[in-house]
């Protein structure tokens, strides 16, 4: 999931709050990132490995809370919703993992866990689908047609992509259901 966005040379100046959204959503993937290889790694014979886990996912839960709170720019609003939806699953996926570890085993609170981190991750993935100006896809997403007007992208080279739209095309608004 991890997104390298860099600034091209000899561009024209760009939005400081577009820009300021960019570098706090890297920052996110790539904390995403962290985090997904920290856990994996993570050696559940090791007497550790129950806090290892846990620690690893407050922080995450944090990580999650930081990127709803950040500022969507205009360009971006139709993941405002998803953006704090992934952190809502993300909090519940906390607490019931902490259910579930804390004290005796408790499995039906482990798979409640495991349904809210997939629901959390989900959303993240949606919101990056959106960001590099794709058309979100897969089961339960449904994509509304908003207004007509000039939008920027997020390209894999992480320069903005900028074009003014014809008709029929239309800015989208992704929802999971």
């Amino acid at each position: 999931m991890a997104v390298s966005m860099l600034s091209g040379c000899g561009k024209k100046a760009t939005d400081p709050a577009l820009e300021e959204y960019k570098a706090s959503m890297t920052q996110f993937y790539d904390q995403l990132t962290f985090y997904d290889n920290s856990i994996n790694a993570i050696d559940p014979e090791s007497d550790g490995a129950k806090t290892e886990l846990l620690g690893y996912l407050d922080q995450m839960n944090e990580t999650y809370k930081t990127m709803a709170a950040a500022t969507i720019p205009d360009e971006f609003s139709g993941i405002s919703d998803i953006a704090l939806e992934a952190a809502d699953y993300m909090d519940k996926a906390n607490e019931f993992y902490h259910q579930a570890y804390d004290n005796e085993f408790d499995n039906d609170s482990e798979a409640l866990a495991a349904q809210y981190y997939q629901r959390a991750n989900n959303r993240a993935l949606v919101i990056l689908q959106v960001l590099h100006g794709e058309v979100p896809e897969g089961e339960g997403i449904s994509v509304e047609t908003q207004s007509t007007y000039e939008i920027s992208t997020i390209n894999s080279d992480g320069d903005s992509e900028e074009g003014t739209e014809t008709e029929g095309e239309t800015e989208t608004e992704a929802q999971q259901e």
